[in-house]
């Protein structure tokens, strides 16, 4: 049976905005305030996906979160009207109002993590949404996230989800974006790398001091068990506290892997030569290729800057291994140059692919950020709901779609304006009829 790697794509929401919301990484930060372009945003995010979909890959889409979220001003006390509710935010607590309206699901890599049959006991893929609890904007997401993956991954005789671990700090999950996998083939039994920042329940281990290590070992342990994963293919690895405060805020914006390539910078982990010892261990006798970037090659503020490492690595029909970078990394001097030369290297990955998602990079999220990687059999994709998946047709729809509901100039002001709730809530529900999810939204209910 043949097997592939599909990749869901979020797309970008209509509140689309530059709010600053999210603590340590490097580019939300230094972009707030910013005034976005939710139309571009979604139409940048369309046409990356459209082209891995003309390359032959199997391309998803996975839908937004329900933004604004009025049910949670309500919850901390803004009461009235839906545009009392705006304005009293708006004038009272403002920040809270920009988290209400965040479209920061589009970086579809902390929706959830995500492990194949191959690597399962019960032989189903396994989705776990992310509690994001580190950061208030994004903690508010898991529910819908779960009711948008299991309208996506319905058939429970291929697919299995559990509830997101508990909204504590000390069980902080962010999903995928510190999680990938090494395998010879995408329908073998491969080695799953979990990558956290700190200990949750031991304070005398390394942690960063200046930023916040937003994965913690005991969750990536709790999603393992959920995920029937065995000790023999499975690796827990702790990313080096020193990068987590240079703006490195999760595992793939310093590391990416695919199949039986990692690639990654020196500054990376903690115990680097213990760690490969342990995966070399586990992959066993197949060729095994760890790409290593040097400081003196490429700096941890270019990488940073560039998301060098936030790009997605693909294998193509032909069999070769392609990037897919955003056009930041073409721009950097080091970081083009470390490219063009990699292509010419001894290793699988023989092609680069510049991308335009400057909508995206600003607020803090590239190419690896947009995608969740899920592993299918040919059994299990003709079980996932064919309407997300990427075609000429649906390209032509959600582009429509998009074209019809989208402002192309969104400021911070424009958040009290009562209209933005219409205008989202309506694109929203005829965006779960394109897609056929049903009544996934909390409005919708």
């Amino acid at each position: 049976m043949n097997h592939l790697e599909a990749n869901f794509d979020g797309l970008v929401g209509p509140t689309h905005n530059y709010a600053g919301l999210s603590f340590g990484n490097v580019a939300s930060q230094s972009n707030a305030a910013a005034i976005s372009n939710p139309k571009a945003a979604a139409l940048q995010g369309l046409a990356k996906m459209k082209a891995l979909h003309d390359m032959g890959m199997t391309q998803g889409v996975l839908a937004p979160q329900q933004r604004p979220d009025l049910n949670v001003l309500r919850r901390l006390g803004f009461s009235g009207t839906d545009a009392q509710v705006l304005d009293k935010a708006y004038r009272e607590a403002p920040s809270i109002l920009l988290a209400a309206y965040s479209a920061s699901s589009m970086w579809t890599a902390n929706a959830a993590t995500v492990s194949p049959s191959a690597d399962s006991a019960d032989r189903k893929v396994h989705f776990t949404p992310a509690n994001l609890v580190n950061k208030f904007h994004r903690s508010i997401e898991p529910d819908v996230t779960g009711r948008i993956l299991k309208a996506t991954f319905s058939d429970s005789n291929h697919f299995a989800h559990h509830q997101h671990l508990p909204e504590h700090d000390q069980f902080g999950d962010e999903g995928a974006a510190n999680h990938t996998r090494l395998c010879r083939n995408y329908g073998e039994a491969g080695v799953q790398l979990f990558v956290y920042g700190r200990y949750g329940f031991d304070a005398s281990q390394p942690a960063p001091m200046k930023y916040p290590a937003r994965q913690t070992r005991e969750a990536s342990e709790a999603v393992a068990r959920l995920h029937q994963l065995s000790d023999a293919n499975t690796v827990y690895i702790q990313q080096n506290p020193d990068v987590i405060d240079q703006g490195v805020f999760h595992n793939d914006v310093i590391a990416v892997g695919n199949q039986n390539v990692l690639f990654y910078h020196e500054q990376a982990f903690l115990n680097t030569d213990a760690a490969f010892a342990e995966i070399r261990s586990k992959f066993g006798d197949s060729p095994l290729h760890f790409i290593r970037v040097g400081t003196d090659q490429v700096s941890v503020l270019d990488a940073v800057k560039s998301y060098l490492f936030n790009t997605q690595i693909l294998t193509l029909p032909s069999g070769e291994m392609a990037i897919i970078a955003p056009t930041e990394c073409q721009e950097n001097p080091a970081v083009h140059a470390y490219l063009s030369s990699l292509v010419t290297q001894d290793t699988p990955i023989k092609q680069v692919h510049y991308f335009d998602v400057k909508q995206s990079m600003q607020n803090g999220g590239g190419p690896a950020c947009l995608r969740l990687r899920v592993a299918l059999s040919e059994q299990e994709k003709a079980a996932v709901n064919a309407e997300s998946l990427m075609s000429e047709r649906k390209y032509a729809e959600l582009t429509q779609w998009v074209e019809k509901h989208y402002r192309d100039r969104l400021t911070a002001d424009d958040l009290r304006d009562p209209q933005m709730v219409v205008e989202s809530y309506q694109a929203l529900d005829q965006l779960t009829q394109i897609l056929k999810l049903g009544s996934v939204y909390p409005f919708q209910r």
